[in-house]
């Protein structure tokens, strides 16, 4: 298939009012499909209409916004992209141009989850090694962290460790598909073998999940996506109970918070042994709807799904998805584009 009979392909509608609450919450959203490996920037034209913009990243996946700098894991290297728009000025009228700046080859590792502690320590999941890892010079990685069922770090994904959530800059809370610890052992739990886990104490906090994914913490709550169900939800520490808010009609994972607002990333389940016999089955049915590829915005105050961006052609698949505060159409320096030759910038 042409890059021009792709571009045909890819179709992205809206609720009718989604651009004017991008406008009333002053943000744009990025997120990411591994699954055609692009990394997409959704804000605002000056005349109100959405501004879509997208990049070419090999099997990208995690996202971490922090300050100028929008981080995104691809299939073997970790990258952080910068800012190089100074505020009040633009790049053929977007207000923010992130250009790469540094990348790291850590090998296939199938990095998830990706943020940075209090220190600018760079902190990911690394699922194929059941661990979450920092950056090394000399290595592909070192080791931090691992649940306590697993025995030894091995290239083995045994449990699916996928989500970290993290509270007052630390690494706090992690999710994964199973306690398994054995090679691909995940995939015999999938419907409710999923866990949620204190990395501090090591304790698991809630069990009985279906492919948990996407834990953040945010206005004192740890909330986290129940895939296997198509919920979204938070969890109720004391109790070790998943309290659902809402529910989204697709395969879940991706989370972001702005405001009394959360955006869920859902997409359609793939048609093989993975995806088959969970919940999100019955629950569609139940619905009478069928699974949809896209975003959904969630007022936290109601439950209700506010607005919502339905994506069809050759992109069916989400992994993460970021708000972008203070930005309303941003774009990203491709490496293959002249403007990586051209776009230049002097440090201070």
């Amino acid at each position: 298939m042409t890059s021009s009979e792709q571009t045909e392909a890819f179709a992205l509608t809206s609720s009718r009012q989604f651009p004017n609450w991008l406008a009333e919450q002053k943000c744009s959203l990025a997120f990411t499909t591994y699954q055609a490996g692009k990394l997409f920037l959704i804000g605002l034209k000056p005349e109100g209409r959405l501004s879509i913009f997208e990049r070419t990243l090999e099997r990208c996946m995690g996202l971490h916004i922090a300050g100028a700098d929008l981080w995104v894991t691809s299939l073997h290297q970790i990258w952080r992209f910068r800012n190089v728009v100074k505020s009040g000025e633009d790049y053929q009228g977007h207000d923010r141009l992130y250009a790469p700046r540094m990348s790291w080859v850590t090998g296939d590792l199938d990095v998830h989850d990706i943020a940075l502690d209090a220190e600018g320590r760079l902190v990911f999941v690394n699922t194929l090694f059941s661990c979450l890892a920092t950056l090394d010079e000399k290595a592909s990685f070192r080791p931090l962290w691992r649940p306590s069922f697993i025995s030894k770090l091995a290239a083995e994904d045994r449990c699916h460790l996928n989500g970290l959530a993290m509270k007052d800059g630390k690494p706090a809370y992690v999710t994964a598909v199973s306690r398994s610890d054995v090679a691909d052992g995940w995939r015999d739990h999938r419907q409710d073998g999923g866990v949620a886990i204190d990395v501090q104490s090591g304790e698991i906090i809630m069990q009985g999940l279906s492919m948990p994914h996407s834990p953040r913490v945010y206005r004192g709550k740890l909330w986290l996506l129940n895939s296997g169900a198509g919920e979204f939800g938070a969890v109720d520490l004391d109790a070790g109970r998943f309290e659902p808010v809402a529910f989204c009609p697709g395969y879940l994972r991706g989370l972001s918070f702005i405001d009394h607002y959360a955006i869920v990333a859902h997409s359609l389940p793939r048609v093989n042994k993975t995806f088959s016999g969970l919940g999100l089955d019955a629950a569609l049915a139940s619905k009478n709807t069928a699974p949809r590829c896209g975003l959904t915005v969630i007022d936290l105050e109601t439950g209700d799904a506010v607005h919502w961006v339905r994506i069809e052609g050759i992109v069916n698949e989400l992994y993460d998805v970021a708000v972008l505060p203070k930005v309303t159409s941003p774009a990203l320096i491709g490496f293959k584009s002249d403007e990586i030759r051209r776009v230049i910038s002097v440090g201070e």
